[in-house]
């Protein structure tokens, strides 16, 4: 076929004009195409920096850095060693009359250097009176079941006080009734919590 000089019965400007036609189309699609593939392309480019902005990674990355070091500090806390506690108890007077139940004075001390635990329950703390070798009473013997655990925390060198009161009565192991009441004469008390025990307080029942 001889596409140069075109024959037939119309004339020759009717062929160039019909295959310029068929040939301008494909092109026409083809240029449209890449028109807007390019156009989308460079959209993509212009939306990629300000999704990974230096400035914006950074700070969420100091933030979640913050948020772990917050969280850190939260759990941080850990149970008072019996050689960072100071325990003491003190009777409120020398000599306690007839008719007048005994009470003391109990303080923890955290001498550490940051807040710890402690567990004040019975569980782990106890006040034992005794009268030479004779064991008299135990603030674990009858204590209630809610008793057993008392958490505390306690700041650095800060101290917690509280006080107790006991009802002249003997007790044993197991809290079993009718044991004979102490009488009149010296005792003393210590207290224990978490492995840390105090000197002894001495007083008198009248």
């Amino acid at each position: 076929m001889n596409v140069v000089r075109p024959k037939g019965p119309l004339p020759a400007r009717v062929y160039w004009v019909r295959r310029a036609v068929v040939l301008g189309i494909p092109l026409l699609v083809l240029g449209l195409v890449v028109w807007l593939v390019a156009g989308r392309g460079g959209a993509d480019d212009q939306a990629t920096p300000a999704a990974s902005t230096p400035a914006a990674s950074d700070a969420a990355a100091a933030q979640d850095a913050g948020a772990d070091a917050a969280g850190d500090e939260g759990s941080g806390v850990t149970t008072c060693p019996a050689a960072g506690l100071t325990v003491t108890i003190a009777a409120t007077a020398p000599t306690f009359a007839e008719g007048s139940d005994p009470t003391f004075d109990l303080t923890i001390t955290n001498t550490g250097t940051a807040p710890c635990l402690v567990d004040a329950g019975t569980s782990q703390s106890e006040v034992l009176i005794t009268s030479g070798s004779d064991r008299i009473w135990s603030s674990r013997d009858c204590a209630a079941a809610d008793a057993a655990t008392n958490e505390l925390l306690i700041d650095a060198g800060k101290s917690h006080q509280q006080q107790l009161g006991w009802d002249r009565t003997r007790s044993a192991e197991g809290c079993p009734a009718d044991l004979p009441a102490p009488g009149d004469g010296t005792y003393t008390a210590t207290l224990s919590v978490q492995g840390a025990t105090s000197e002894a307080t001495v007083f008198g029942l009248g």
